[in-house]
């Protein structure tokens, strides 16, 4: 093994798994974030060579800037949305992600949600564990075969989640940046019209700025109120505010969200709600995928300073 003096200086900027955590300590010379104050990380930056994080993590210009031997960023997640990529790319910083691995998860997870908020399975589960059976049946659910779904994003998870949806019999539609031409879903470039064309709407797009709050008032009000929204993406892409107005007025039928706007903070408003599912950002979180997702994160800082190919490098 390396002398710890010969090693790369690597900041972890965010509270990574167990097993990615150790693995860099093992290869580099590592520094959290979380252990430093603020002259501490000023005396190390000069010498940090890499830094590991998540998606979420701000990982912003001025940030950035702060540290002159930066040669890569490591993300831990399939989304690297806060991360300042274009800063990066201009000071020559390589970013990386972990795509691929966590695709099938996700999928499943997204299908888990809507089939959970569709048939009530939570309040369900609360209806048959009070007693309340015994007063008389649980009221009548949502059909899921043969519906309507939405896809907003059709990326690799987006076309997992419409692979599945297929087995269901559903009538699939999308809306992206531009129409895909290897499917054969059927492509709708507003998305305020197809959130008025389908019973389920499916978030799978990027977060960042070009996506902020994209569900907005109009298009939840589109949806409708036999409409249901499901998040597997970012919180940021959701009008928070707008959702919870439309949820409590039946503007929605529901919602099964994954992922919130200030997390690990639920607003209390949506959980006092029994018209939505919600998950802590689970959707990738199996054994399997979150250790391949860590080998991959540790795979491409491992690449870089042996002078390798970036495994997976996010796209330019």
């Amino acid at each position: 093994m390396t002398s710890t003096s010969a090693r790369p200086d690597v900041l972890i900027a965010a509270s990574l798994p167990p097993h990615l955590s150790q693995r860099l300590h093992e290869h580099f010379n590592c520094h959290d974030i979380n252990t430093l104050s603020e002259a501490q990380l000023a005396a190390i930056a000069p010498s940090i060579r890499a830094i590991s994080s998540k998606g979420e993590t701000k990982v912003t210009r001025d940030f950035i800037a702060r540290f002159p031997a930066l040669e890569v960023i490591s993300v831990f997640g399939v989304g690297y949305d806060g991360v300042d990529a274009v800063a990066a790319r201009e000071r020559g910083i390589e970013v990386t992600n972990t795509p691929d691995v966590l695709t099938d998860d996700v999928a499943d997870f997204a299908m888990t949600l809507l089939l959970s908020t569709a048939r009530q399975v939570v309040h369900a589960d609360r209806f048959a564990r009070s007693g309340e059976w015994k007063k008389g049946p649980h009221a009548l659910t949502t059909k899921v075969t043969g519906s309507r779904l939405g896809i907003v994003g059709l990326g690799r998870i987006g076309k997992a989640i419409a692979k599945r949806a297929e087995a269901f019999d559903m009538t699939i539609a999308y809306h992206n940046r531009s129409p895909q031409s290897d499917v054969s879903y059927r492509y709708v470039a507003d998305l305020k019209t197809l959130a008025s064309e389908v019973d389920f709407l499916v978030l799978s797009m990027p977060g960042g700025a070009g996506t902020r709050a994209l569900i907005n008032a109009e298009i939840l009000e589109a949806l409708g109120p036999k409409g249901f929204l499901i998040n597997v993406a970012r919180g940021s892409v959701v009008d928070e505010t707008a959702l919870i107005k439309a949820l409590q007025e039946g503007k929605i039928a529901g919602a099964g969200l994954d992922v919130f706007e200030n997390e690990p903070n639920v607003p209390e408003a949506l959980a006092k709600l029994d018209n939505v599912t919600l998950t802590p950002h689970m959707a990738s979180g199996t054994v399997i995928t979150r250790t391949a997702m860590a080998d991959l994160a540790f795979e491409n800082l491992q690449a870089h300073f042996s002078g390798k190919p970036l495994l997976t490098p996010v796209p330019r």
